[in-house]
């Protein structure tokens, strides 16, 4: 199952590189596009979920990195829930 890396800018201009099991990021995000915070967690969780389904259908459990990352985002958007204005930035795929 072919894995990925991104990359994100968040309001603060701090950056994380991301994992995903499964290149479905790619159906979420634009690389250079900036997202409204809720709309990226939104997204992000979607295909996380989905991308842990997939490994799933094919190794018959869950993927734990991909709920891990998903953990991470969470607790670094939630930085940034009283900003209204926040966005996040996919900066790159690797």
């Amino acid at each position: 199952m072919p894995e990925m890396h991104f990359r994100v800018r968040w309001p603060d201009d701090s950056e994380n590189d991301c994992y995903s099991p499964s290149l479905v990021i790619k159906d979420y995000f634009t690389p250079g596009q900036h997202y409204p915070l809720a709309d990226f967690m939104q997204r992000s969780r979607e295909a996380l979920n989905i991308a842990s389904e997939r490994v799933r259908a094919k190794y018959g459990f869950a993927c734990s990195s991909a709920m891990d990352q998903l953990a991470r985002l969470e607790a670094t958007a939630a930085r940034f829930a009283q900003q209204p204005d926040a966005s996040v930035q996919v900066v790159r795929f690797d």
